[in-house]
């Protein structure tokens, strides 16, 4: 084989290498951007399995005001996130273990999470209870009188308040593979683990919403 050859097959391969190499790249940052494979910090766990089910049996409901909510896949429980009630107690999502949870994360600069809270305190007025509560966490990180005047405002009233200043209860949410916008919203069922996940707002008080969540809470063990 001559030298031209030679040069010649070293520059395909040195062309192969980077192309492999962009490719790898432009998929780490699908999977960032996107979630692709649902990049998680904590290994799947068995005992979530009845949540996956769950997910994969009211996956007909997910259609109309409710359509962009992406169902488990695989088991997965959600990290026990931290923030505080409107006395500023400590909180964590183990204080709701027995309980079907629908977790919001919203601010009062995200104008989606405005429109969106009326829908989720109508919600949580018509399906709160013992067995079920609409969990919305407040993450503004200025200014601790804005929310609140926010909601009385939009004469919110059935929804307890939480917040978390740090904003950490998001960034814990991104690690997990399930927050990449605001608002954030995660289903939860009893035993801690994901149903299902949505990025961006919803009619949950449309039927579709009520239907969808009311069947989540029954299905959750």
């Amino acid at each position: 084989m001559n030298r031209q050859s030679v040069s010649s097959l070293n520059k395909i391969g040195r062309m192969r290498l980077v192309s492999v190499a962009a490719a790898a790249a432009v998929l780490l940052v699908l999977a960032g951007v996107y979630g692709i494979g649902r990049l998680r910090s904590n290994p799947a766990d068995a005992a979530c399995r009845p949540a996956v089910d769950t997910a994969s049996r009211i996956a007909p409901l997910v259609h109309g005001e409710v359509a962009a909510l992406a169902m488990a896949q695989r088991p997965f429980r959600v990290p026990e996130l931290a923030f505080k009630d409107a006395q500023g107690r400590d909180k964590t999502l183990a204080d709701w273990r027995g309980r079907a949870v629908l977790l919001n994360l919203w601010a009062t600069w995200c104008v989606p999470c405005r429109r969106e809270m009326p829908a989720l305190d109508a919600l949580e007025d018509k399906l709160g209870g013992a067995n079920f509560e609409v969990v919305a966490v407040n993450i503004d990180t200025r200014n601790p009188d804005k929310p609140l005047a926010f909601l009385k405002e939009a004469g919110v009233s059935h929804l307890a308040y939480y917040t978390d200043q740090s904003a950490r209860v998001f960034e814990d949410l991104k690690t997990a593979g399930l927050a990449f916008g605001m608002p954030t919203t995660v289903i939860i069922d009893r035993s801690g683990c994901e149903i299902g996940a949505m990025a961006g707002p919803a009619e949950w008080a449309s039927g579709d919403g009520v239907k969808l969540v009311g069947a989540a809470i029954g299905g959750s063990n």
